[in-house]
């Protein structure tokens, strides 16, 4: 079937279309349909409907055909596969129903802040909003462009976001929701061989981010160009650094530093060139959010201007009728989030481009106050602790009791990845290897014993353990020691700690046995997970090794 070619002719025949807006106009078209109100500050606030207030893994599918399908890893969960002739009837259905709007939007930007392999990118949405959060999120088109090794191969996607698929016309095709007995009304779903792309019944933004993000993670490493789910900045001496971590890491907050400028905080490739953005902006999480801490998102956000000229887009976040919010308020959902250009941050690098990173850092919030604050990997630890891609979520019981959960999502990405896991992790190894970066652990969760007995890491504290690996200063000053457990390197002392007891997690603890079971238990975890997702990949003995359990 020509989808490219249904595609054209609604383009072609549709009697009001509005294309490429300004983003003032932008703006204005979001307040006047009422997708946003304008809060006290001039950001603008809007709501999802409660299945919209997070991505929807079990509703996002990608086209599985033979002659394509060694490419991606189908052992894993977040591969969910449909066949070429349902993603056909979802384009014609998107198709039909944008036709019988008053008017829809197009926008395009690419992903890709190194042009040579900029992805074009055209959204068509009959929402201004998601018109907006593209604008934030996304990249101008050059006018090189056509020195992109994708400029032959640009991408569509499509946006409906309240609109709802028939579940009867997908009995059989799409997934059984179990909250209704029936089959499921949404879909977010890609073609890669296509280039293709529908969001049908998500009104959540950060749906049509992330299938983007899994379209560069899957297109790039075939050109030898490895996508991160990292953060990235670069200091005065034009020394970049990566940081690698899943949400609530502190990903965003610690590469948003005034004294380095920042490259983006979600999105990176590493290719020949160096590093380089994917986006334009940053889709930053605002529960608790203090400006004390994190003044940079803060201002980013909440810094006061007429709305035509602002246009962050703060969802879900609690908002009183005087349009003054408050961020501590989660009774709608924990994911509040802001949509804001990089240009709203004090100190970022127009370009969004650096040389190799000279420091890698891995970053995990660990519940069970097991790991140390901050640790040297060895290269074959970094490659183990990449497939990992280790956190600890917190999870609530029947009893009313939290215990930390561990989570492990491979190259702190896992849903986003839709490759084969040996792919990442060869490209990884080669850049580390060819340019000689640092690895670095740095735990921002708990120390002192596990959520509900020990504390929360400080944040400060945090910062100043990074700055000294930024900086150079631990590993020249440091020794290290590797832990019996975990195989990681702990430094014995680092610059600017007054308390380097902190540096040894079991020496914050009273309990001594209790670290030392907890930690078993990690342990044990680690390897479970290593042999179910890993077993049967052909990781180098070397690496498997430094698992922990093992």
């Amino acid at each position: 079937m020509d989808l490219a070619g249904t595609i054209r002719e609604l383009v072609n025949k549709h009697q009001c279309i509005l294309e490429n807006l300004s983003r003032p106009n932008l703006i204005e078209e979001c307040v006047k349909n009422k997708e946003a109100f304008v809060s006290a500050n001039g950001a603008l606030a809007t709501w999802t409907p409660v299945e919209s207030t997070g991505r929807s893994p079990k509703d996002t599918v990608a086209v599985r055909r033979p002659e394509s399908e060694s490419n991606i890893d189908w052992d894993s969960p977040n591969n969910i596969p449909i066949e070429p002739d349902t993603f056909d009837m979802l384009v014609q259905d998107v198709v039909v129903t944008l036709g019988h709007k008053d008017k829809f939007y197009i926008i395009d930007r690419v992903l890709g802040a190194d042009t040579s392999y900029a992805l074009p990118v055209r959204v068509i949405t009959d929402k201004a909003l998601i018109a907006l959060f593209i604008d934030n999120m996304f990249r101008p088109v050059p006018e090189n462009i056509k020195t992109s090794i994708f400029h032959q191969r640009p991408f569509t996607i499509l946006v409906v976001p309240y609109d709802k698929l028939d579940s009867e016309r997908y009995n059989g095709r799409l997934r059984i929701d179990p909250a209704t007995g029936k089959t499921t009304n949404m879909a977010i779903a890609v073609d890669f061989d296509r280039m293709l792309g529908v969001v049908y019944g998500s009104a959540y933004c950060g749906s049509v981010k992330k299938l983007m993000f899994t379209v560069m993670n899957y297109i790039l490493p075939a050109e030898g160009i490895l996508p991160l789910h990292a953060s990235a900045n670069e200091g005065p001496d034009k020394d970049a650094a990566l940081f690698l971590g899943l949400s609530g890491t502190g990903k965003t907050s610690l590469s948003a530093d005034p004294e380095r400028a920042l490259l983006g905080d979600d999105e990176h490739g590493w290719s020949a060139n160096g590093i380089a953005n994917f986006e334009n902006g940053c889709y930053g999480k605002m529960i608790d959010l203090d400006p004390s801490k994190e003044p940079e998102i803060y201002n980013a956000v909440m810094h006061k201007a007429d709305y035509h000229l602002h246009g962050a887009i703060i969802e879900n976040a609690m908002m009183y009728p005087n349009g003054i919010f408050d961020f501590d308020d989660n009774r709608f959902t924990e994911n509040s989030r802001a949509s804001y250009p990089l240009k709203f941050l004090s100190n970022t690098k127009p370009s969004s481009t650096a040389g190799h990173p000279s420091t890698i850092v891995f970053l995990t919030a660990d519940a069970n106050g097991v790991l140390p604050p901050v640790a040297k990997l060895s290269p074959q630890q970094a490659m183990l602790w990449f497939l990992m891609g280790y956190t600890s979520k917190l999870s609530g019981t029947e009893t009313g009791i939290v215990d930390p959960v561990a989570t492990f999502s491979r190259f702190f990405g896992e849903p986003f990845m839709p490759r084969n896991p040996d792919v990442y992790a060869r490209l990884l190894g080669d850049f580390m290897q060819r340019h000689g970066a640092q690895v670095y652990l740095i735990n921002t969760g708990w120390s002192g014993g596990p959520y509900g007995v020990g504390k929360r890491m400080d944040i400060n504290l945090t910062r100043l353990l990074l700055k000294a690996v930024l900086n150079g200063e631990l590993l020249q000053s440091a020794e290290f020691e590797e832990d019996p457990i975990f195989h990681v390197l702990i430094p014995k002392s680092c610059p600017g700690i007054l308390e380097q007891d902190v540096l040894r997690p079991k020496s914050t603890w009273n309990d001594k046995q209790a670290y030392d079971a907890r930690a078993r238990k990690l342990a044990g975890q680690f390897s479970d997970h290593f042999d179910k997702a890993y077993g049967n990949k052909g990781i180098d003995a070397e690496v498997v090794a430094q698992c922990p359990g093992k």
